[in-house]
């Protein structure tokens, strides 16, 4: 069903998409001809070209892939662009007029052309293959080296170890410019100021140096060269903290010419022809200028068709985000991409309920199962919507032929989280998402239940309540001490808001639920369980509380006990569902008198739990565990007193449910919907064929409506740092018609939210594709220069398969060919190393020195585990250093991740390998952040107050656990997150002294939202941090006791000035 008001505005919004193809915006990465005459740029994932003067562009691409970044060559006769046609970005070349484009490069990290080279020979490309051997630099794919590859393909050479983005030669090649890399930050904010925005750089090939050119705060990027190449062109937001052309003279870059002044939106993609006309893209369109005569705009004519429908139909047979079990469990309700289906519990019939390109959420079905609750943002709000069967001769919603939809709550405040009373004629809702309230169907009275000021929603969904099953209360988990601290509470449901707190304790207390008729409460605590290390996470177990004496006294009978006491106290047996519904329901007896003595430890293991049910007869505890990889389903018979694994599920999470009979239970999990006897523990997957129509293009306006709106209501600071909100919806909205994928358009979101000039914001899009290359990697350096036959070996990780696998491999040989085919002088080895991960490869091996051949057989590994080797390597090569230049004095740790597994590292290796050192150098560059820096705080804070001392031998002291020697700390631009909430506690309990480079002020705490298409996230910075003077420390950079900038040319050397100066002053 769609409201009225997207059906006008998707008619509106296709009629713009056909018919105004004059002016088209979104045009992105222009560049000009080296002659001035013609302009080529990405639309629609595809590149065009079209006059400089304007006109009617032409498509020079028409891949499904997305094609995107050209560049030209000197001769104005070719193009390079990147497009990702094998699943990650490739460099193509191809003739100006059009044809087949040819591949060259084929790693599977992003590579994007940058710029030919002076001869027209090769082009550059960035890409985060493999820095080289020498290369002291932290290993991150955050940071690319700089290449280049032959137009006519071939093998690659690397040009830089370091990173330089937009890197172009002079004419004569002496010198390369380029803008640097330092850290995470998403390369679409704009306006902050801070040690990782971008700087200009140019390096000189004769002699290998580096020249830092700009010293604005901000940023600067993008250099060209001008036509007598003795000025660079570049963009700065120096000027209006919005991003414009500037100049200056390359034997003065401190004499800084302003040539364009936009506000409002910021100048990209700057390119320059032979004659200095500069081109460069601002607010979605194309513009030329030189420096006589003010920026034109270039009329642009786009004729083109949609490349792909923009409806797609699909069947889902997974991907449920949520599920609710009706009341007859003959039903599952689901939503599915933001819609609710239902299908049958037993057969694979599924019907959508819901149509629209909006989401819907918090499903569930009436108590009498004729209805179904809701939550959907429509006209601007979070509202409560119903569905309902209109025939009474229809009993379940998959076989239904006609439903109708009605409001239950229509404000412009948000209502999330609805749930039926159990007579049905009362729904409890959140408003503004924490306070809990009640409306009643027949009046349409509202009364407030709790008020929100005891809880705070980080990610939507995450508020917990019950009713219980007389509908006179309500269970809730809530914070009345602070953020992270839950606990559980008992609420009357008459409005009067008395709390009674159930669980009073400093641990995690929540997610509480009615059990056996309302005679106890099921809920979770981690107050005996394990608790990591450092950082938030601990292991949990289920508790009950009981509420009703009979039944605890019942619970705690032996099993001979039990076994009379069921043969005098038979049940009845239930009743039909028609019955059952018009059952009145008793009042519950809660008593609250020395309930704490009524409470017990049900699980007798702690661990990872997602969720936990128990048998309405209280017989049996069914729960969602993980003590190793991942979560399988166990049983804790609470008679028999024995526990047993019911399920190998594999899965990563979910929830259970259980029905009222107590025969079968449902396991949600996030790829799979199962069901178990509860009889026998026999297994059956739920099957359903949930046909699905997805409106492209209206749900695109509408995640932009949600993006933008999510922001306003969670953004950290209610102002949105001055931003005017309205307007930059306006400003972005009108790019929708234009765009046609998802790249596109989570790079218009970035550029949206990069106007916030906050930290963790900006969207990703992370595409799946069929058949990806995969490049297999065999853990080895090699010589990016050696133009001979082969590939040749400079370096060998400690747990590369040729170490592993014990060949004879050593470095200085040379691999000749991998499966028979010879590597070629002029070939791309990477090329035959895709798709060979985890297989047997053949390598044929020469040794230069004794001239002999052989083969070695080897199963090379995926990338990312190479990654882990190189970050090993550093550290190890860090340690080393820190040995050399103290003479074994000081030791070394690396904070990699603000979390329990880094801090185990760090505790582990300072109180082993450093335990007897006489202090302690603490690197924390490049670490992206998480929660941790309170627990490395105390670790680092400690003063010695007692020895231990056994008939005179020294034997320890306390504190055990904290360092109480001296350290140091290195910082850099790289640290992100809480690793800015680190070095700030460091520095501000003056623990010791700090090295390095400013780090940006970083430390918020983020929700990334993956949207109902889930190949979409986005980021708001919610949770700010204010230091004791009141100052948030979002954008308040801290500063190094003792600044030290790393020289590229140095670092490229394997040479490590931080490190040096820490080491340095710790051993004064």
């Amino acid at each position: 069903m769609k409201s009225f008001f997207f059906t006008i505005s998707f008619m509106l919004f296709v009629v713009t998409s056909i018919f105004s193809t004059e002016n088209p915006l979104w045009m992105r990465y222009p560049a000009i001809s080296p002659n001035g005459e013609t302009i080529v740029f990405s639309y629609q994932g595809d590149i065009y070209k079209v006059n400089s003067e304007g006109g009617q562009a032409r498509m020079i691409t028409s891949h499904v892939a997305y094609d995107f970044n050209p560049v030209w060559s000197e001769d104005n006769k070719f193009i390079a662009f990147a497009s990702d046609r094998h699943g990650n970005f490739d460099v193509y070349v191809m003739p100006l007029e059009g044809g087949q484009p040819k591949r060259l490069t084929y790693h599977s990290s992003d590579e994007i052309p940058t710029s030919f080279t002076p001869n027209g020979q090769n082009i550059l490309f960035k890409s985060a293959i493999l820095d080289d051997k020498d290369n002291i630099q932290f290993p991150s794919g955050s940071l690319p080296e700089l290449y280049r590859v032959p137009v006519n393909g071939g093998r690659v050479n690397q040009v830089l170890t370091t990173p330089a983005i937009e890197a172009k030669f002079d004419s004569e090649g002496k010198r390369i410019i380029y803008h640097d890399k330092k850290g995470y930050e998403n390369k679409w904010r704009k306006h902050h100021t801070s040690s990782v925005t971008r700087d200009i750089w140019v390096y000189n090939t004769e002699n290998n140096k580096h020249k830092k050119l700009t010293t604005y705060d901000g940023e600067d990027r993008q250099p060209v060269f001008d036509h007598n190449e003795k000025h660079l062109y570049y963009l700065s937001e120096q000027f209006n903290s919005n991003f414009n052309i500037c100049k200056f003279p390359l034997d003065d870059p401190s004499d800084i010419t302003q040539l364009t002044d936009f506000a409002d939106h910021p100048v990209r993609f700057l390119s320059v022809a032979d004659d200095n006309t500069l081109c460069f893209g601002y607010d979605g369109e194309i513009y030329t200028m030189n420096e006589e005569q003010p920026p034109r705009k270039v009329k642009i004519d786009i004729r083109s068709d949609y490349k792909k429908n923009p409806v797609e139909y699909k069947t889902h047979r997974n991907g449920a985000t949520e599920m609710a079990l009706s009341p007859n469990s003959k039903e599952l309700a689901m939503i599915i991409r933001g819609d609710v289906f239902v299908t049958s519990s037993d057969y694979e019939t599924t019907k959508r309920i819901t149509n629209t390109p909006e989401q819907e959420r918090s499903v569930s079905f009436s108590p009498d199962g004729r209805k179904l609750l809701y939550a959907s943002e429509r006209n601007g709000s979070w509202n409560i919507y119903e569905m309902k069967m209109s025939r009474e001769e229809e009993k379940q919603f998959s076989l239904s032929t006609k439903t109708e939809e009605k409001p239950i709550i229509l404000t412009d405040k948000e209502t999330f989280q609805p749930r039926y009373s159990p007579d049905g004629e009362e729904i409890a809702f959140l408003e503004e998402r924490t306070t809990l309230k009640v409306i009643n169907t027949k009046t349409g009275e509202i009364r407030k239940i709790l008020d929100g000021d005891y809880n705070y929603s980080y990610s939507d969904g995450d508020q917990w309540y019950r009713w219980s099953p007389d509908g006179q209360w309500f269970l809730i988990q809530y914070s009345p001490q602070h953020l992270f601290s839950n606990d559980v509470a008992l609420v009357d449901a008459d409005g009067e808001q008395k709390i009674t707190n159930l669980t009073k304790s400093g641990y995690d207390d929540n997610k509480p639920k009615w059990s056996m008729n309302g005679k106890m409460m099921l809920w979770f605590t981690d107050r005996k369980g394990l608790r990591s290390h450092g950082s938030w996470g601990a292991q949990y177990d289920v508790y009950g509380t009981f509420f009703d004496k009979k039944a605890y006294k019942r619970f705690n009978m032996s099993k001979e006990e039990y076994e009379i006491y069921k043969k005098d106290h038979k049940e009845n047996k239930e009743k039909d569902e028609e019955d059952e519904t018009d059952k009145s329901i008793e009042p519950l007896n809660i008593d609250l008198q020395n309930i704490d003595d009524r409470t017990e430890r049900l699980t007798i293991h702690s661990s990872s739990l997602a969720d936990a049910v128990i048998t309405p007869d209280g017989e049996k505890l069914y729960y969602l565990s993980k003590f190793e990889d991942k979560y399988d389903l166990w049983m804790q018979d609470l008679i028999e007193e024995k526990t047993e694994k019911v399920a190998d599920l594999k899965a990563s999470g979910g929830n259970l449910h259980i029905d009222k009979k107590g025969e079968r239970l449902f396991v949600h999990t996030y790829n799979k919907i199962i069901k178990i006897n509860i009889k026998d523990h026999s297994v059956k997957p739920v099957t359903f064929n949930a046909f699905d129509e997805i409106q492209k293009l209206q749900e695109k306006e509408y995640l932009f409506e949600h993006i933008w709106r999510q922001v306003r209501e969670k953004f950290y600071v209610k102002d949105l740092h001055g931003v005017d909100w309205d307007f930059y919806k306006k400003e972005y909205k009108k790019f929708l018609p234009y765009i046609t994928n998802n790249y596109d358009f989570a790079e218009m979101l970035s550029e949206m939210l990069g106007e916030l000039n906050a930290s963790h914001t900006g969207a990703r899009y992370s595409p799946k594709h069929d058949n990806e290359d995969e490049t297999a990697s065999l853990g080895i350096f090699f010589d990016w220069n050696y133009n001979n036959t082969g590939v040749k070996i400079t370096e060998i990780l400690d747990k590369s398969p040729l170490k592993v696998e014990n060949t004879e491999i050593q470095p200085g040989h040379i691999i000749e060919k991998i499966d028979g085919k010879e590597i070629r002088s002029n070939m791309n080895h990477f090329r035959v190393l895709n798709h060979k991960a985890g297989k047997k490869v053949l390598l044929t091996v020469y040794n230069p020195d004794t001239d002999e051949r052989w083969e070695e057989t080897v199963e090379p590994v995926k990338i990312r585990k190479t990654g882990q080797w190189l970050y090993e390597r550093w550290v190890e090569r860090m340690r080393k250093k820190t040995k050399e230049l103290s003479n074994g004095k000081i030791g070394y740790v690396h904070v990699r991740s603000m979390n329990d597994r880094s801090f185990r590292e760090v505790y582990s290796d300072l109180f082993g390998k450093n335990y007897h050192k006489e202090a302690v150098v603490i690197d924390t560059r490049f670490n992206g952040g998480g929660w941790l820096h309170n627990d490395l705080a105390i670790l680092f804070n400690g003063e010695k107050y007692v020895n231990y001392v056994p008939r005179g031998q020294h034997f320890g002291h306390d504190p055990m656990n904290q360092w109480t020697k001296s350290s140091i700390l290195i910082m850099s631009e790289g640290n992100y997150s809480d690793a800015h909430g680190f070095p700030y506690a460091y520095s501000t309990l003056e623990l010791g002294k700090t090295v390095g480079m400013p780090v940006p002020g970083t430390m918020t705490a983020v929700w990334w939202e993956r949207l109902q298409d889930p190949t979409l996230v986005f980021g708001i910075p919610q949770v700010g941090s204010k230091n004791l003077d009141g100052e948030y420390l979002e954008n308040k950079q801290l500063e190094p006791d003792i600044k030290v900038r790393q020289e590229y040319s140095k670092v490229s050397e394997g040479q490590d000035q931080q490190l040096q100066k820490a080491v340095e002053r710790l051993m004064k």
